[in-house]
């Protein structure tokens, strides 16, 4: 009984002096105690310890979160006084600040950390994960939002708290925060998010493939007791029941294995979950939340674009992208760019960031970060580039036809490329089919997002094409910029809902479905993800097509030949075209 009463008893000894707060009222801003520019920004610290502890609330329907919260201490004891929130919605609420090597190799879990400048810093494990009771309904569905609308309030209510509150998070938890905007809470005035889905079925399902490592947290009851369990429940009875009570969700492979279709229907939570589970759905309400929202990607993330489709349908946005895996900041001082976004937005501070240019990203290859207004850049025009015999040629030339038919390998894996979310496309040597242009003459900068517009055949009902775009350097390696892909069944174009960088959408409902006949050419328009790359002299551009990726998942047997024909003549058209930025 003593851990049931961890949410009453525990809060309001945890609580600092003060009455309750509620929503405040703009502040004018105040110059910043530091220099600040994009990247640096370290005021002096305010307190130069934490105080820590962990308890259970309470949400509406009764489920039991785990919540600790970690305020700024002086001597051992609270600080007195009122202070902005900033929370976490995770999978753990236990969860440990990352160890750096100094402030610039410090990413999303040393947040916890500007609390040395006065900042309560909380994490809440999401219902059905961690500490917390309750089961998951799929993955970011609509009883998540509502916990967040609840906490936030809660936050908001506090002894400690000011009434001012952000939200950070990356990869699954950035999904949770920008999902909080879609609540419209007004205490929440700021989410700094990174690597997260815009659209759960362009993320997931990118061209309709099941092509992604992501399926969300999975665990065992084992895998969850072997986390930190809130203060007071040292000997595990809530966690062991808490753990329990996860195992009643469904699978996410498998719920996500069963939606084929933008419009599948999912029995298991009744839902057309890809709709549910997407920020995109509830645009209008994330627009209308007047939320400042600041984005943070990575060119070797598989979820690049979303951001930046974000960015164009969610005004005021800030973005920045490097040269990075997934929720890695390698170089870059993304906690002091956290700390300048919410001291503007919860504190009123003038750190310059209004001022920014909203786009940031760092182009690979030149060393340079660089900025921009508006994407994609209007230095950077499609050159198109026709797919011929003799390789890569401009649009201008009178193409040499084409029709190559190439063998499609299942069974090489990728070696080297890691795991998980870092996992990455790779060269299919001796399989595919490979188109370059000649050696550069000069540099060559690619910023933006490439465009394929290609012909294929197959015997089969259906087909997978995955499209890379490389670096091939004198030596003859090859290098994976990016890539693309598209199910041949689901090549019907639509209009999409929501801002787009001009790129093709496909609406992928089920009735949209046009399976392949055999033999008979069909056309496929589709994007290939952003970057910013800098090809070397002497280097080429080359696309190389295949008909697997060793990321798929749960294949369909009918449906994959063993080899694919490419076309490309006067009456079949196959072109690829690049961003490329103007000297």
């Amino acid at each position: 009984m003593r851990s049931l009463l961890l949410a009453g008893a525990m809060a309001l000894a945890f609580a600092g002096a003060g009455g309750v707060a509620g929503a405040q009222a703009p502040v004018a801003l105040v110059p910043a105690a530091a220099a600040s520019s994009f990247g640096h920004y370290q005021p002096p610290k305010a307190y130069s310890s934490q105080l820590r502890q962990s308890f259970y609330v309470r949400m509406r329907d009764g489920t039991r979160l785990a919540v600790t919260v970690a305020r700024p201490a002086v001597d051992g004891k609270p600080a007195e006084g009122r202070f902005p929130v900033i929370w976490h919605h995770t999978l753990s609420a236990t969860q440990e600040a990352a160890d750096g090597t100094g402030p610039r190799a410090a990413g999303f879990r040393s947040i916890p950390g500007l609390t040395d400048y006065g900042y309560v810093v909380v994490q809440v494990a999401r219902r059905g994960n961690g500490q917390s009771f309750g089961t998951m309904r799929g993955y970011h569905e609509r009883n998540e939002d509502a916990d967040a609308y609840e906490m936030i309030d809660w936050l908001a209510d506090q002894p400690w708290s000011n009434g001012i509150v952000g939200q950070y998070g990356c990869s699954n938890t950035g999904d949770a925060a920008v999902h909080a905007m879609t609540g419209g809470n007004p205490h929440l005035k700021a989410v700094f998010a990174g690597c997260f889905s815009w659209n759960k079925y362009d993320a997931m399902r990118r061209g309709g493939i099941f092509a992604q490592w992501g399926t969300g947290p999975t665990r065992t009851i084992e895998q969850d007791m072997a986390i930190t369990p809130i203060d007071g429940d040292e000997n595990k009875v809530m966690l062991r029941k808490a753990a329990e009570e996860h195992q009643r969700a469904t699978p996410l492979f498998e719920l996500w294995k069963s939606l084929p279709y933008r419009d599948s229907w999912a029995p298991s939570v009744q839902s057309t979950f890809w709709a549910e589970g997407s920020a995109s759905s509830y645009a209008n309400q994330m627009r209308r939340s007047g939320t400042a929202l600041y984005v943070v990607g990575g060119w070797r993330d598989e979820l690049r674009d979303q951001g930046l489709i974000t960015f164009l349908n969610i005004p005021g946005t800030h973005i920045l992208i490097g040269d990075w895996l997934h929720c890695q900041n390698d170089g870059f001082g993304l906690v002091e760019e956290a700390h300048r976004f919410f001291d503007r937005h919860l504190k009123g501070i003038d750190t310059g960031i209004d001022r920014d240019p909203p786009i940031h990203y760092f182009t690979v290859g030149s060393g340079e970060w660089r900025s921009a207004t508006q994407w994609p850049l209007p230095q950077a025009p499609q050159t198109s580039f026709a797919i011929t015999a003799k390789g890569l040629e401009t649009a201008s030339t009178k193409p040499a036809p084409l029709t190559t038919s190439f063998a499609v390998d299942y069974a090489t894996p990728c070696v080297g490329e890691g795991g998980g979310p870092t996992m990455q496309p790779c060269h299919p040597k001796g399989a595919g089919y490979s188109v370059a242009g000649k050696a550069l003459a000069a540099p060559v900068e690619v910023t933006g997002h490439g465009l394929a517009d290609v012909w294929i055949a197959a015997d089969t009902p259906d087909a997978n094409l995955f499209l890379m775009l490389e670096d091939v350097a004198p030596d003859g390696s090859v290098k994976v910029v990016t890539e693309g892909r598209l199910k041949a069944s689901l090549r019907k174009t639509d209009k999409a809902p929501w801002a787009l960088p001009g790129l093709p959408w496909h609406r992928a409902y089920a009735e949209d479905a046009q399976m392949l006949k055999p033999g008979e050419p069909v056309r496929m328009q589709f994007d290939v993800m952003p970057t910013s790359y800098v090809w070397a002299k002497g280097h080429r551009i080359q696309f190389t097509f295949a008909g697997s990726d060793y990321r798929e998942r749960a294949r369909n047997a009918n449906a994959q030949p063993a080899r694919i024909t490419l076309i490309s003549d006067a009456a079949h058209p196959s072109s690829v075209s690049l961003p490329i930025v103007k000297p």
